[in-house]
């Protein structure tokens, strides 16, 4: 490791760290492919400080692994921060991926105590579990499992047309309705485990950018009061077609008010979305879910036709 060049990440990193990761893919086979535009939306993150967060190791000019750690906007008694990492396969089991988590875990608490230091500190690592060697390094750093995700899938090859519950219409992203789809995220969500409100700039950020696709992505409000209360959001990534032929609707929002959920709102908001896609030419839906949803979420996806395909493991370390 003493041949190799430490530095935080930069913006001016997003094609090398979109080599890193396309490297990464060829091994881990996670279903991840970047553009350079992909990444730099990564890099300007607003609550990522990569001056005292990030870390990346150089062999010349060819980066061989990152880490970089996510801050929440606001936290209450827990501040959970996601450390985000990668070894390219040519430099495992070197020691630089221990060194990158150690890293990692101290510059959270560095960024916690700038940001929200009366909460406790946990910090998260959210990653595929058939990753190789991803388990035995995160327990050996004290992590342990506490949640699990699903990646589900849906093909495209047949859909019946999409049905409205009665007393509710729904309606297309746009710049007027921007807000309300924030807005109805935020609400909705507030039940769900390590969720914080999404402010606009974090928004911007991470829905509505170069991958978001507002024809696919829908609100849903009640007819009578003209209340949002659903929404869904669709991001698609171009690296992932291009790697892989298969045109993927990613489905990254589906959110139903408390008060409003088991009325079909978001068996509708998935209708209308799978309806869309199919007009556009996509081959394929997916969207990623808790396995202990309280809102059942799990069984209202297998009910609208997805399918289990890949199990993402949440690992916590309390500090």
């Amino acid at each position: 490791m003493h041949d190799l060049t430490w530095r935080p990440l930069t913006p001016e990193d997003a094609q090398t760290s979109a080599d890193l990761l396309n490297a990464m893919e060829t091994v881990d086979e996670i279903g991840e492919n970047y553009t350079a535009e992909d990444t730099l939306q990564e890099l300007i993150d607003p609550y990522a400080d990569l001056d005292r967060a990030s870390l990346a190791a150089f062999d010349g000019d060819l980066m061989v692994g990152y880490m970089k750690i996510r801050f929440k906007p606001s936290a209450e008694e827990i501040h959970r921060v996601f450390l985000d990492g990668g070894v390219h396969p040519g430099y495992r089991r070197r020691g630089i991926g221990g060194a990158l988590v150690d890293a990692g875990v101290a510059a959270a608490e560095v960024v916690h105590g700038l940001r929200h230091p009366d909460s406790k500190l946990v910090v998260d690592v959210n990653r595929p579990e058939r990753i190789a060697g991803l388990a035995e390094l995160v327990r050996s750093r004290g992590f342990a499992p506490v949640r699990y995700f699903q990646r589900m899938e849906h093909s495209l090859a047949a859909l019946e047309g999409p049905a409205i519950p009665e007393g509710f219409v729904a309606e297309p992203w746009s710049e007027r309705n921007d807000e309300d789809f924030r807005t109805v995220r935020n609400e909705a969500y507030r039940d769900y485990w390590g969720a914080a409100p999404m402010p606009a700039d974090l928004w911007r950020n991470k829905i509505t950018n170069q991958t978001f696709q507002p024809e696919v992505s829908f609100l849903l409000r009640e007819e009578a009061t003209g209340a949002a209360v659903g929404m869904l959001a669709t991001l698609w990534w171009e690296a992932d077609t291009e790697a892989t032929g298969v045109r993927d609707a990613h489905f990254m929002l589906i959110g139903t008010l408390r008060e409003y959920r088991r009325r079909g709102v978001a068996g509708a908001l998935m209708g209308q979305a799978l309806w869309a896609a199919v007009d556009r030419g996509y081959d394929r839906a997916s969207l990623n879910v808790d396995s202990a949803d309280p809102a059942g979420a799990f069984g209202v996806f297998e009910k609208a036709g997805f399918v289990p395909t890949m199990r993402y493991v949440r690992w916590a370390l309390e500090v």
